[in-house]
């Protein structure tokens, strides 16, 4: 007995082998083990709760529980970095799961393809005008935006902790995971000794999956062929524009006609009598902005590329902002308290990443800020989209705070704010 105190004293002071879930099978052998998995669940719900969104929080305690049941995440072989589709209880594809680990900066990323650009031409490799592997923050920097200006085009996004068996981790991690169920199978008295079994979590941005939409580059070619419907012109125009407008402030580089969706439910002739009348289904259509990882620059592009907003060659791009999108927005960018309580719930959210840096989450506030004072400018001058992005690149330069230790972002008159264009180069490839 005493040995085994001994054996599980030393295998808890590594913190090393405290990871990851607990599951069904790895306390298979305990005759607590409902009451142990219980514990642990219950451990990593509280991580993953949000009380603000108890909706959210329900979808998480789904996917936690199918992961339990085996049910586990599906990676994604597209794009440049580790993703996954998440399964709820059913079965069924309710979220899209990108590890902080897995991006391409992070050490974890299983794309051989975007190892080997890293290590052979490190100089060429990522964006500079970004924060390095945090990708998985941006994303839901991105959704904060869009709930707080109600734009309503990105599917809900937050940061969780999830483990599966699927995910990419290192052997010295799954050796550690298959050492502690051994041993919690084996010594269950040790096994209830550890703070988690299985896998570490990993931290990540969980987007929730939206059905029956496509690639915007699929509906865009038929309706260049097509044509569309005048009314669903116009509201496929107003949303359009709510993708700009978040594109445009959050300073997205990597918008292109691939990575935003489209749903259209055309009208299928079908018709219902109803006593006299005729019912007919109305054709709708829904846009949302996937992928916004990389956003947010500490500076604008001024390097290899321009990294510029492709819709702008659309021809919704040559029109000028509707008045439904300048009622929408225009009362929000301009009121001075709106955006400094913007600022500074993503203070909050980006604050929790381990490499947090003050300075250049001021710098990409004062980016932020730039973005916003010439969106102002173009929504009252009735300017398009296509004329927003022609306009010179602007920073807000917000001083810090002597007094306290935590910035100051306010963007009042006391703060010294003040209003500067910065565009020291143009990017070498400006046309791409």
């Amino acid at each position: 007995m005493q040995n085994e105190q001994q054996l599980g004293n030393l295998i808890d002071s590594d913190s090393a082998l405290d990871v990851g879930f607990a599951s069904y099978d790895h306390l298979a052998g305990s005759a607590d083990s409902s009451q142990e998995y219980t514990r642990l669940l219950g451990e990593e719900t509280d991580e993953n709760s949000f009380p603000d969104d108890p909706k959210f929080s329900t979808i998480i305690q789904d996917v936690e529980l199918a992961i339990c049941h085996c049910i586990y995440p599906e990676r994604i072989y597209q794009g440049s970095s580790g993703s996954y589709f998440v399964k709820n209880s059913k079965r069924d594809i309710i979220g899209v799961f990108k590890p902080k680990d897995e991006e391409p900066y992070g050490h974890l990323n299983p794309k051989w393809t975007k190892w080997l650009h890293k290590m052979c031409c490190p100089c060429c490799f990522g964006r500079s005008c970004l924060i390095p592997n945090q990708g998985y923050m941006s994303e839901a920097g991105a959704s904060l935006v869009d709930e707080k200006l109600q734009l309503n085009v990105v599917p809900k996004t937050r940061v969780v902790k999830l483990a599966s068996e699927t995910f990419n981790y290192t052997a010295v991690d799954r050796v550690k995971a298959r050492t502690k169920k051994s041993i919690a199978e084996s010594i269950p008295e040790i096994g209830r000794r550890f703070n988690r079994l299985g896998l570490r979590p990993k931290v990540g941005s969980f987007q929730l999956f939206v059905k029956g939409y496509k690639d915007a580059d699929f509906w865009l070619r038929k309706f260049e062929d097509e044509g569309m419907p005048e009314n669903i012109s116009q509201d496929f125009q107003q949303q359009f524009e709510r993708l700009v407008v978040l594109d445009y402030i959050i300073r997205n580089t990597d918008r292109g006609n691939d990575n935003w969706l489209i749903r259209y439910d055309k009208p299928e002739g079908e018709e219902e009598n109803e006593g006299d009348f005729e019912v007919v289904k109305k054709p709708e259509i829904k846009i949302a902005a996937i992928d916004n990882g990389l956003a947010f620059p500490f500076k604008h592009p001024d390097e290899w590329r321009a990294y510029p907003y492709y819709w702008a060659w659309l021809p919704q791009a040559k029109k000028p902002f509707s008045e439904e999108t300048k009622d929408l927005v225009l009362p929000l960018i301009s009121d001075r308290t709106f955006i400094d309580e913007l600022v500074e719930e993503l203070y909050v959210l980006f604050q929790s990443d381990k490499g947090f840096d003050t300075r250049l989450f001021e710098k990409q506030m004062n980016v932020m800020r730039g973005q916003i004072v010439n969106l102002i400018d173009a929504l009252k001058s009735n300017k398009t989209p296509l004329q927003l992005v022609q306009m010179p690149v602007q920073v807000v330069i917000v001083e810090r705070t002597r007094r306290n230790r935590r910035p100051n972002f306010s963007s009042s008159a006391e703060s010294g704010a003040r209003l500067s264009q910065h565009f020291f180069k143009a990017p070498f490839f400006s046309w791409c």
